[in-house]
């Protein structure tokens, strides 16, 4: 038998997204999130930063989120500054107007002699489960894509994020990479001796993109999908007692060549008796972690402390793990000198369709029509006798409450992250 070394090619994929770039213009073909709803107050401009691009981001008078260019036209200082107007935009410098579309509507010292004449870009958007999404792309937005089974069942949907600062491709590749998991995450009850072992690991492509599974010895088997371009469906390491595995769904979004966000939305099905316990104790735990694993990161990556020296309780422990792999390859990886085996046969999957994609992007050619199609799930085996955990149905009729669970310590490193002054 070849070497596994042998048996997969490099692949090497061009990550970064900037306008104009493969990737970039690959990823403006979709809707992406960009914030959190709960973050944009009503009458209020921010600065954003996504795919090392400026916008603004606002809300208008009816409560709906706009998103236009980030400068005006005019003379280009930043239109955060400006003030909202029902839900138009006036320029803080020489009181330009635009309208949600772009549209400029008023020049105030030329009495709107070229009003047509200067717009700035307005770009679709659309708040779902508690996320701002946008479409960054030319022409119509595709049809919105929708997940009903985080959209009706009893309990709670937590919504959660995190920055970090590398290349978002790291993070994608990371999730078709369970073989860490027994190393990176060994202190997680979820990992176990020979996970992740890559003769049982399966990448198959399906209509959204990819099937990823993990079979065990007795048969049992996490079965995860990632939908292309960049959304993983999964049942996510357990980080709570009374919850398990996590079925989650996952964006990663460039906030720059350097620098990605994680959105992250939890499906937490629970009784109200139980759901009030398990909300009581994420705001329990978002104020004790007080140390943005970021920071925590970095010194470890520069040899001033060690993952044994860090308290446990005041930091995010799963993502401290990940960001100490991820960005400890280098804020951009070169993946050209990857030495691939059996066990990377997720990341070789997700590499094979982005290059796939991207050659028909350069080529002017058709690129496939992901769809999450019917069957398209995920399940895992039970932890500590529970039973196997099955693809979930939406429960008509139901409806969620929807929570923020981030650390306060997060919220504010992600928004300087966001708004372009990390």
């Amino acid at each position: 038998m070849p070497e596994p070394a042998r048996l997969i090619p490099r692949l090497a994929i061009d990550p970064t997204t900037g306008p104009g770039t493969l990737a970039g213009s690959y990823l403006r073909r979709f809707w992406q999130p960009v914030y959190h709803a709960s973050d944009l107050a009503p009458g209020r401009a921010v600065p954003l930063c996504i795919m090392g691009e400026r916008f603004t981001l606002y809300r208008g008078a009816t409560g709906a989120a706009h998103l236009i260019d980030g400068r005006c036209p005019h003379r280009g200082t930043l239109l955060s500054t400006g003030w909202v107007e029902g839900d138009d935009l006036r320029c803080f410098y020489h009181g330009w107007k635009f309208g949600p579309d772009g549209m400029c509507l008023e020049q105030p010292a030329e009495e709107s002699r070229f009003c047509h004449n200067t717009p700035a870009r307005g770009f679709a958007t659309r708040e779902y489960l508690g996320l701002v999404f946008a479409f960054l792309g030319d022409g119509t937005p595709p049809e919105f894509p929708r997940y009903p089974e985080f959209e009706a069942f009893e309990g709670l949907l937590e919504l959660d994020s995190y920055s970090r600062d590398c290349n978002f491709f790291q993070n994608l590749e990371n999730s078709l990479d369970m073989s860490h998991v027994g190393f990176t995450h060994g202190d997680n009850r979820a990992a176990f001796d020979g996970i992740g072992l890559g003769r049982a690991l399966a990448a198959v492509e399906s209509d959204w993109g990819v099937t990823y599974s993990f079979t065990r010895p007795d048969g049992q088997q996490r079965v995860q999908q990632f939908g292309m371009p960049n959304i993983f469906y999964m049942n996510a390491l357990p980080t709570d007692p009374d919850i398990g595995w996590q079925e989650s769904l996952f964006w990663w979004v460039p906030i720059d060549d350097r620098s990605h966000m994680q959105f992250s939305l939890h499906r937490v099905p629970a009784d109200a008796e139980r759901a009030a316990r398990i909300h009581a104790r994420r705001e329990a735990r978002r104020g004790i972690v007080d140390q943005p694993h970021q920071d925590i990161c970095n010194r470890i990556l520069a040899g001033e402390i060690t993952i044994r020296d860090v308290d446990q309780s005041r930091v995010d422990m799963v993502r401290l793990q990940d960001d100490i792999a991820q960005v400890g390859q280098g804020r951009i990886y070169d993946t050209s000198g990857d030495h691939l085996g059996l066990a990377d046969i997720g990341v070789v999957a997700l590499r094979r369709l982005w290059r796939r994609e991207l050659d028909h992007v350069s080529k002017g050619a058709p690129t496939k029509a992901w769809r999450r199609t019917a069957g398209l799930g995920v399940r895992v085996w039970g932890l500590e006798g529970e039973a196997p955990r099955e693809p979930s149905q939406a429960q008509d009729g139901a409806a969620p409450t929807i929570v923020d669970v981030r650390p306060f310590v997060e919220i504010a490193v992600q928004l300087r992250a966001l708004h372009g002054a990390a």
